[in-house]
């Protein structure tokens, strides 16, 4: 068995769609998220904690992202941009995959998330006013559905179903988990021809 290969087959498992270009996610204010798999013989997925000092999310487990600025000429872009931005990620190290669905944040985003994979043992750096820590999670825990629970929490008069797990010291929960979970979801029923 060659290196590659857990690798090529985490991603034969999943029916992704494809990143068109340009990608739009609709109306509303849009954010994009890039979720890194980490290419290595057991692969890993990347996940930042957020700094304690931000106004929003402080201290949350997230994948690296944020808003869709103007001189983004695509939600990939945004997910790019914001990783160089938040853990010095280069974006042409980043192999774009595809996409999740789109999902709606409790801020009123709506949030794209992108699947890349990158090579292992990059010199990541946490930018500190947005990132408090990086950490690698091995993909195939990740991707277990039994570690995901459900709580259904009313928030702003909607009841709406939260998704949480742990690993080591790190509580992965809301859009986080639920995007990972998605992914776990993402397997082929049928062979497609």
């Amino acid at each position: 068995m060659n290196s590659q290969q857990p690798l090529d087959d985490f991603l034969t498992r999943f029916q992704l769609q494809l990143p068109l270009l340009p990608c739009h996610s609709g109306p509303g204010r849009q954010a994009a998220v890039l979720v890194p798999v980490v290419n290595r013989p057991q692969p890993g997925l990347l996940l930042t904690r957020r700094a304690a000092s931000l106004r929003k999310h402080a201290g949350q487990v997230a994948f690296p992202g944020g808003m869709r600025d103007a001189s983004d000429n695509s939600l990939i872009e945004t997910a790019l941009r914001e990783a160089q931005e938040e853990i010095a990620l280069p974006r042409h190290l980043v192999r774009i995959i595809g996409r999740l669905p789109t999902v709606a944040s409790s801020t009123g985003f709506q949030v794209t998330p992108f699947l890349g994979v990158i090579p292992p043992d990059l010199a990541l750096s946490a930018n500190k006013n947005e990132v408090e820590s990086i950490f690698e999670m091995p993909l195939q825990l990740a991707l277990d559905t039994a570690r995901y629970s459900a709580l259904d929490i009313n928030h702003r008069g909607q009841t709406r179903q939260v998704w949480f797990s742990q690993f080591d010291q790190y509580l992965i929960w809301g859009m986080t988990a639920g995007i990972i979970r998605q992914l776990s979801l993402q397997t082929l029923p049928v062979f497609i021809t």
